[in-house]
């Protein structure tokens, strides 16, 4: 196993070379690193499908298992380890097939959310590697701060192998109010933060966001040759319903559609870039149906054909240029009030997506995208100097 490991050291050392010394370089390629801080030590990791080293097709959990590794328990988030259950779905702790390394699932298994005492107890060191996507209402920092939390009233050291944040290049949106705190928003962060999951560890320690104020003994392994400027492609999905880019940079702007009446299209080809709904048949001529399909078994609107619009196509630079736009909510709010199906277009979830009750007051109040950006502003420059020490990349 260690001549196949060594292979694989090799072959991304040539990868390196032949893409030069400005090529990126994830932090779970860095072995010289932090395979020294593993030595002797049981080990968990945090981790799921995206836990590719620097892309190659090799997963974290074969990497370390190949150095030798004790590697005694793996914890997974959301949609489980290596498969891809839907979104919501909750996942019971199992254990890994190829390895049989048991699985500690932190949606659902034994502990819930939380980790449990027992399986805190099955390991020294936590390995972090696992790919986020920047937004606050995307719940694998919220696994990461459970076990950060849980770490440090266990006396536990976490080692975190950082990752680029795809949407690291801006920082927008409301700033959680704590009273608004859920499954889907955990700490006083905009939507958009900007941050690496290193980054926002380091930032959660230092600003005592965890529970009880509890820190761990944390070292974070940098990206080499990355800036927040830099736009990652990410190897794999994330997770089911973020199949590629478009999607991934749609996703603040359209994940508040959760919390309406409005398909943002899951169960079909084209999840999280477009929107519709049957009532806004007239309006629009573009029109979807969603099915159940792997991934989203359950979608809203299953079965209906929605009309809205297709916004697959759109360039990327205006996505950047919109930042998180409000506009498409505010867009089929006003044809839904037109057609006198407003009542009932607001869940409570769209507050926790949020993560301010004045962002909906403001909407059915007829403010603009704009008005409400203006709103948030002040809160987004005030987290900015915040942020600021906890840096690890030119911003």
């Amino acid at each position: 196993m260690k001549h196949w490991f060594l292979a694989l050291v090799a072959l991304l050392t040539l990868s390196c070379a032949a893409q030069g010394p400005s090529r990126l370089v994830l932090g779970d390629e860095r072995f010289e690193e932090y395979l020294p801080l593993l030595e002797g030590s049981r080990v968990a990791i945090f981790s799921n499908q995206t836990g590719l080293v620097g892309g190659s097709g090799v997963h974290i959990l074969d990497t370390l298992l190949a150095q030798g590794v004790n590697v005694s328990a793996i914890f997974s988030p959301e949609h489980g380890f290596r498969d891809l259950a839907d979104d919501g779905h909750q996942i019971d702790d199992s254990v890994e097939p190829l390895t049989g390394v048991p699985i500690l699932s932190l949606y659902g298994g034994a502990g819930g959310v939380q980790p449990t005492r027992e399986s805190m107890d099955m390991f020294d060191v936590l390995v972090v590697d696992i790919q986020d996507v920047g937004l606050r209402f995307y719940t694998y920092y919220i696994t990461m701060c459970h076990l950060l939390d849980a770490c440090g009233e266990a006396g536990k050291k976490v080692v975190l192998l950082d990752r680029p944040n795809p949407n690291g290049h801006y920082v927008d949106g409301p700033v959680l109010d704590m009273s608004l705190k859920s499954g889907v928003g955990h700490l006083p962060i905009p939507a958009v933060h900007g941050l690496t999951l290193g980054e926002l560890a380091l930032m959660a320690q230092g600003e005592h966001w965890l529970e009880a104020g509890n820190t761990c003994d944390l070292q974070v392994i940098p990206c080499l040759n990355y800036t927040h400027q830099t736009l990652y492609q990410l190897p794999v999905r994330p997770s089911p319903n973020l199949p590629n880019m478009q999607s991934i940079y749609l996703y603040p702007s359209l994940c508040p559609f959760e919390g309406t009446v409005v398909s943002l299209g899951r169960g079909t080809d084209k999840p999280f870039q477009q929107y519709g709904h049957p009532a806004m048949e007239g309006h629009y001529a573009y029109s979807f149906t969603p099915e159940s399909v792997p991934g989203a078994t359950h979608p809203p609107l299953l079965g209906r054909e929605c009309f809205g619009v297709d916004l697959s196509q759109m360039p990327k630079e205006e996505i950047f240029a919109g930042g998180m736009d409000l506009s498409y909510v505010i867009d089929a709010y006003t044809i839904l009030k037109a057609e006198g199906q407003d009542l009932g277009f607001f869940r409570r979830f769209f507050d926790l997506l949020m993560g301010q009750r004045w962002v909906r007051e403001m909407i059915e109040a007829g403010a603009s995208a704009d008005e409400i950006r203006a709103r948030w502003q002040p809160d987004v420059e005030a987290f900015k100097q915040l942020r600021k020490p906890y840096l690890l990349y030119d911003e």
